[in-house]
């Protein structure tokens, strides 16, 4: 977090007339995340199995009333607006699916040996999905695909169908992009996300259209070298030559004003909670304690991946916010709460004794 509003001071100069308005509005956030933290900690992770399908209806309605009344930025309906406050139910639904589906596995744990035990699981995923997916929002339904197959090896699911499930998406993904590139088939896409898609493979093919983006984040990161430019002294952020560079490219701002070195101790400082993360599910009490936080690591590591690897240009542009760095309040909030659920697990992890 300190990144964040270190690296966010020089990514929002030349955004609006005040350059310290996104790192007010961060460190804001924070401290309401913090707080809601905090006060997770103090309410056992326990009796949340005792509600489990009344949070899991409530994350529908909150993914349905962005249906009904979402506000439409950039081609995509995932915001619901209160007068100047802007919140992204897709985010919070992230850790409430986490805890509803731990709650969902532990009673099946041990028990998920075929496709028949294992399509309960899928159809309990799939609807929350399929709502988040109509927005559209790729992303965050990949996000929970993560979660999903993470959580599902914990729960001891058979790996064998877990590896040919995998195996077997792939295929299916490959041979519609083969189809859409070679016999011109359609795909259940947006028309930007297909162009995202297209450049992903062929970044040369709209260096001033759909490719800029990409295109403007590798000569951020490749011109940072080993020490970077400086604080403030980074030409594509300072100049606005690289869009989004507050939020979704922020890890192009470190690339190129802190270097290899600013990069590479900030993915440090990632690995370092992963771990820590499986560390805690390793200790945890019960497989529901286990589960929450499998569950939360498989959505830090996979958000952590995808968003480093789309400014990079190994992994297409999917619109995946940098956790805990990315300017973005419910994105702060839902992380800040996630590490609340991380220690209220750890700290339970032997019965207390009076």
């Amino acid at each position: 977090m300190t990144f964040s509003l270190i690296v966010l001071s020089s990514a929002s100069a030349n955004i609006g007339a005040d350059r310290w308005d996104f790192v007010r509005k961060q460190a804001l956030w924070m401290g309401i995340g913090l707080a809601a933290a905090i006060a997770l900690v103090f309410v056992s992770y326990q009796n949340a199995a005792r509600y489990s399908w009344y949070l899991y209806g409530f994350t529908l309605l909150l993914l349905l009333s962005v249906i009904v009344w979402g506000t439409d930025i950039n081609g995509s309906q995932r915001w619901i607006k209160f007068g100047t406050f802007q919140f992204q139910p897709s985010e919070l639904a992230k850790l409430l699916l986490i805890v509803t589906f731990a709650d969902f596995l532990s009673k099946r744990y041990g028990k998920l040996n075929t496709i028949t035990d294992l399509l309960p699981c899928f159809l309990y995923m799939a609807l929350p999905m399929a709502l988040i997916l109509i927005q559209p929002d790729l992303g965050t339904s990949l996000v929970l695909v993560a979660v999903m197959m993470g959580m599902l090896l914990i729960a001891g699911a058979n790996k064998k169908i877990l590896l040919s499930l995998t195996v077997g998406g792939f295929a299916i993904i490959s041979t519609a992009l083969a189809g859409y590139f070679f016999w011109g088939l359609s795909l259940p896409l947006q028309d930007y996300q297909i162009m995202r898609l297209v450049i992903f493979f062929n970044p040369d093919m709209d260096p001033a259209g759909f490719g800029y983006q990409i295109r403007q984040s590798l000569i951020a990161i490749g011109s940072g070298g080993l020490i970077g430019k400086g604080l403030y002294n980074g030409s594509q952020v300072q100049l606005n030559f690289l869009p989004e560079h507050h939020t979704d490219f922020i890890f192009a701002v470190v690339g190129e004003e802190l270097g290899f070195i600013g990069a590479a101790a900030l993915l440090l400082l990632f690995m370092f909670l992963i771990l820590r993360s499986i560390r805690i599910a390793l200790d945890a009490r019960d497989v529901f304690g286990s589960l929450i936080v499998m569950g939360i690591a498989s959505m830090l590591l996979f958000q952590v991946l995808v968003n480093v690897g789309m400014t990079i240009s190994v992994m297409p542009i999917t619109g995946l916010p940098l956790p805990f760095v990315s300017y973005g309040g419910t994105s702060m909030l839902t992380n800040m709460m996630a590490l609340g659920l991380l220690l209220n697990v750890h700290i339970r992890r032997q019965t207390i004794m009076f």
